[in-house]
Formats: structure tokens, C-alpha cells, sequence
């Protein structure tokens, strides 16, 4: 499922998207794009994911083909059916946003997860153009050959999403933009880097949920009556056994403190 969006905007996104799905036990999935969220649920849930989402705001657009949520409104403290995974009969589910991510964090640490940051890995986030007709072919054609030479360099982070209504999306190494013939070729801000921080999830059932949710809480800031504070702009990026947490290079300091990593702490490759 995608959900419209464009960039990089306000962390508190993510934790709109996903805070519903973890409340609902819901096992998902999460991506952020040069312009949507998508979100990749188990068929099985498919009607309980658009009633959650249609619970918090969010519309289907036909002509988006994708879910938007006009009133952006945000209540992290709104509460759902649930049914969290990994508790025991006996532990009830949480019915706030505050309290899955207290437990998230204890199972985090329970499976000795530690936050991996690289220092030396510095991103862009960037598009294809389709923005010119006239060029289209040309342009299309830079892309792949800019990304087949990107293959060839055996990057140490690329991300490449290709879907049928959108121009191909990538999170890719600064440096690696030398193999496009011309910059113009993507569209993005080529100067604001983003650093990704790593959580190797491997400890936990691939069902598991509420990862993402847990940590956008943490980095969206919190206070009492609910108000959203010092939020930072992120992203997520899930693979089969790694949650990637992206932030912009300024706030990395700032994440770094909310995840509760020290410096010295933090793994650096």
C-alpha cells in the first residue's frame, strides 16, 4: 500500500503510518520514497490495515492510487484493537503508543540490538526525471546506465525502488553520483546528506511487530500531553533482516542521544 508523500517531510509521518498498524498486532513492512510511503502487509490483513488507516484519517484517491490523509492529524495516545506480537497470554497488549515503545525498547535491549551508525556512509535520496517529455528516453537511459555502473562499484548502501506509477526511487552514496553522465539525470537535493543508523533485527521472528513504530516515537520526541517535540525529519527503510533508520546528517547527534547510544557506543565501521 502507498501512502502520498514527497521526500524527506516531518519524522511524525512515519509514526501516523505505522502507530495503527502496531497497535492492530499488524506485521508490516516500511519504506519511504523520493514521493510515497509504502507499506507491505500480509494479504491476510489487508481489510484490517484500511479500516486502521481509515480509523486515523487516511482517504484512498483514485487518482493517486494511494492513501492520503487530508487532516494530518496526529494523536499518538489513540488507542486500537490489538494484538502484539511476542507477549505472553498473560501480558496485555499495549493501548498507547507511549507504552509499545517502552516495550520495543526493553525487547531491543532484552536481544542485546544495538544501533549501528557508519560514519564513513553519507546518502542522497533522488529520483528519476519524468518531468520532461521531451528528454524521457534519454534520461531513462542515463538512469540505467548511471545504476549498472553503480552495480559494477559494488556499492556499500544503494536502494533502487521501481514501481508501476511512480519514477524510479534511490537511496544511494554521495559519491556515487559521479557514475550518472549528468546530475540532471536525478531529481533531489545533491548538498543535504542523510546517514543511515542500522538495527540487525536478526534475533527477532520475522512477524515481529511494532519496530518502526517504537523508534519513530523515540525520534519524534514526546512529552505528557501528547504534543509532538523536537521532531526530526527520518525515514525507514525495511529488508528481510535489517531496519534502517535514515536521518538527516545534522540531527545524527540528536538521534544518536534518543536512541540512547553513546558515542562511543555506537559501532562504527
Amino acid at each position: 500500500m502507498s501512502v502520498e508523500g514527497e521526500g524527506l517531510e516531518a519524522g511524525k509521518r512515519v509514526l501516523e503510518l505505522t502507530s495503527p498498524l502496531a497497535l492492530a498486532g499488524i506485521s508490516i513492512f516500511f519504506f519511504t520514497t523520493y514521493f510515497s510511503d509504502y507499506i507491505l502487509v500480509p494479504a491476510k490483513c489487508k481489510g484490517q490495515v484500511i479500516r486502521a488507516l481509515e480509523d486515523r484519517g487516511f482517504q484512498f484517491e483514485e487518482r493517486a492510487e494511494a492513501y492520503v490523509n487530508p487532516a494530518a492529524r496526529h494523536d499518538r495516545n489513540k488507542s486500537s484493537t490489538s494484538s502484539f506480537g511476542n507477549l505472553s497470554p498473560s501480558t496485555p497488549p499495549p493501548v498507547t503508543v507511549s507504552e509499545l515503545q517502552a516495550r520495543i525498547f526493553a525487547l531491543l535491549k532484552r536481544r542485546e540490538i544495538i544501533p549501528r551508525v557508519d560514519t564513513d556512509i553519507r546518502l542522497l535520496q533522488c529520483a528519476g526525471r519524468r518531468d520532461l517529455p521531451s528528454s524521457f528516453t534519454a534520461d531513462e537511459m542515463g538512469l540505467q546506465v548511471g545504476l549498472t555502473r553503480c552495480l559494477v562499484y559494488q556499492p556499500r548502501f544503494l536502494s533502487l525502488t521501481l514501481t508501476s506509477s511512480e519514477p524510479a526511487s534511490l537511496l544511494i552514496e554521495r559519491k556515487l553520483i559521479a557514475n550518472f553522465d549528468s546530475e540532471n539525470v536525478l531529481l533531489g537535493n545533491k548538498e543535504d546528506f542523510l546517514v543511515p543508523i542500522m538495527l540487525d533485527l536478526e534475533p527477532l521472528p520475522l512477524e515481529a511487530t511494532g519496530i518502526v513504530c517504537g523508534v519513530a516515537d523515540r525520534l519524534c520526541g514526546r512529552s505528557d500531553n501528547g504534543v509532538l517535540m523536537n521532531a526530526i525529519e527520518m525515514s525507514y527503510l525495511s529488508t528481510a533482516r535489517t531496519g534502517t533508520v535514515i536521518v538527516e546528517e545534522k540531527d545524527l547527534n540528536y538521534a544518536i542521544e534518543a536512541l540512547r547510544i553513546d558515542e562511543k557506543d555506537a559501532l562504527e565501521r
